[in-house]
């Protein structure tokens, strides 16, 4: 029997064979510190006995280290490619400046390094990092590339909360992955019916008889994880993705979608010597979302795949805990407050904006196809909006597919008004960047684009399903400054753009200059008078690599570094 084929009858048969070949779960170190060194490499990693699975990792073969940050600290973040091949680091829920976000138009080249400098400016919370490059992301994430960010400051660290990293504060990262007959990973594939958290298949901890945090993370391409304890003991949602909630929420279940983050608080007081599972409760996910039954909303809408697969619409366990003896030191009650949480007033809004997600071939096959944002796919070249620093925007989304998209936006997080005009649970009214929107269902959410403006590096949009996202489902938006007027900017100033670029490079500054290109050796391989305020350049007979664009008046030069596909 093939390796994928052992393991599918293991899961089919689970319940049946608990305890079998428990793996402790790896616990990611930590980093910390005003600077960071991140290298991204090629490694591999043993997921099956007496087989090694090439992979992609950060500081290792597999996933990367947990980050942990202080609120008002500077930081600086050394990430060397060492793969074979551009990649990009995305730090997913963090608000940086969009020449810092490590979205796709930041691209390292391999042998490069990036040096992202920033400012803390978040609330405490579990937020995380990822690739980001157009059509890679799911390959480079599927290998192995991800890891935790755990902000900290002191309105939480006051709270009575676990923050033992590792042994009462657990990271957790849930993914799925498909693997062949030679336990190779696939990308591209609903077949994806391998469980891990931490890369550990099979998991187990141990955990004291006391209150623990769980920090939850969907890491996987597109499966949406239905979390709730084996004896449906109610557990406790302190913090969604952009921070704590204003009180913990008492629940059962909670439907974890890609992209989302939360923390939640087990309270394993009593029981000392026995084990409990947290479990993705399947079974019970309506269809529409990756993960049930059906896909689609209604059944004739199949995907190629996906069925049979396993964990489609079965309850499957996620993680075995053994409960031990507490510690002296530990946290034994759930606390009743937080912190104060204050979304903005929808009457401050000045803008409205509406999205709908459609399908780009509609009928019972459009799960096998890509999906749009207002019937366009993404182009690199395109902004689809400009936004007035300091704006505060209402954001309407309509899905009109048969599958649940979680929408993330980068730069900002939200507050959800309304799911079809309903207020949403307690446990969606905090800080967010991911929301999962259901088929044909409108959210709406209200957010304030503060602190950062570039004219040139814009933020992304998307679905965070990674299939989708990498087959064109997102969009991109730059933040201006209108307080300097546009013969301000204008003056004395030079903008060269798209970047990275695939064939035409627009120059826009001052008239005479005079343009030199260099490569990355320094050798001088084109150049250029400019007798407009605005010039195009073609590259295409330029291999792909970074250049460096001399921009010459009177004497003075800019040097601009561009990246060409």
């Amino acid at each position: 029997m093939s390796v994928k084929s052992f393991y599918k009858v293991f899961f089919l048969t689970l319940f049946a064979t608990r305890g079998f070949a428990q793996n402790p779960l790896l616990i990611p170190e930590t980093l910390s510190g005003v600077t960071l060194h991140l290298t991204l490499q090629n490694g591999t990693y043993s997921f099956f006995d007496d087989l090694s699975t090439p992979t992609m990792g950060v500081n290792g073969n597999i996933l990367g280290p947990t980050l942990i940050l202080d609120q008002g600290q500077e930081v600086s973040i050394q990430v060397t490619n060492q793969l074979e091949e551009t990649t990009t680091i995305h730090w997913h829920g963090l608000h940086v400046a969009p020449e810092n976000d490590g979205g796709p138009h930041t691209p390292i080249p391999p042998n490069t390094t990036w040096n992202p400098v920033f400012t803390v400016l978040d609330k405490a919370g579990t937020y995380w990092y990822h690739p980001h490059l157009h059509e890679k992301t799911n390959e480079h994430v599927s290998k192995g590339i991800a890891g935790m960010i755990i902000v900290r400051e002191p309105e939480e660290a006051a709270l009575a909360l676990p923050r033992n990293y590792g042994v009462d504060d657990i990271p957790m990262v849930l993914q799925t992955k498909d693997f062949d007959e030679e336990g190779q990973i696939v990308v591209h594939s609903n077949q994806d019916d391998i469980v891990m958290v931490n890369a550990t298949i099979d998991p187990v901890i141990n955990l004291p008889a006391q209150v623990v945090r769980l920090r939850l993370l969907n890491g996987a391409s597109q499966r949406a994880f239905h979390i709730g304890l084996s004896n449906n003991q109610p557990f406790f949602q302190i913090a969604s993705d952009g921070g704590l909630l204003a009180a913990p929420v008492s629940m059962t279940r909670l439907l974890l979608a890609p992209g989302e983050r939360a923390e939640i608080l087990l309270d394993l007081g009593g029981m000392n010597g026995q084990s409990t599972y947290l479990m993705s409760y399947a079974s019970e996910l309506p269809n529409g979302i990756y993960g049930a039954s059906s896909p689609g909303m209604a059944p004739v809408m199949t995907l190629d795949g996906y069925n049979p697969n396993p964990l489609n619409g079965t309850n499957f366990e996620l993680l075995q805990i053994d409960v031990q003896e507490a510690q002296e030191e530990g946290v034994f009650e759930i606390p009743s407050a937080l912190v104060s949480v204050s979304a903005w007033n929808e009457a401050d809004a000045t803008v409205t904006r509406n999205l709908l997600f459609t399908p780009a071939s509609p009928g019972p096959n459009q799960l096998n196809g890509s999906f749009r944002i207002n019937n366009q796919s993404f182009d690199l070249q395109v902004v689809n909006y400009t936004i007035p620093l300091g704006n505060t925007e209402i954001w309407e989304i309509r899905n009109q597919s048969g599958i649940a998209h979680p929408f993330h936006i980068h730069d900002v997080q939200f507050y959800i008004l309304d799911r079809n005009g309903v207020q949403p649970p307690a446990h969606e009214r905090g800080r967010k960047d991911v929301v999962l929107i259901r088929p044909m269902e409108t959210v709406r959410f209200i957010t304030k684009f503060e602190n950062f403006s570039n004219e040139d590096i814009p933020y992304m949009y998307h679905c965070h399903l990674l299939t989708h996202e990498d087959d064109g489902m997102m969009g991109q938006f730059l933040v201006v400054d209108n307080t300097t007027s546009t013969a301000e900017l204008r003056e004395n100033v030079v903008r060269v753009y798209p970047n990275p670029v695939t064939d035409i490079l627009t120059v826009q500054g001052i008239s005479p200059s005079h343009v030199e290109i260099y490569d990355a050796l320094g050798r001088l391989v084109d150049q250029k008078e400019m007798s407009t305020v605005l010039e195009e350049i073609d590259l295409s007979s330029l291999a792909a690599g970074v250049f460096y664009f001399h921009v010459f008046h009177d004497g003075q030069a800019q040097i601009f570094k561009v990246i060409k596909y």
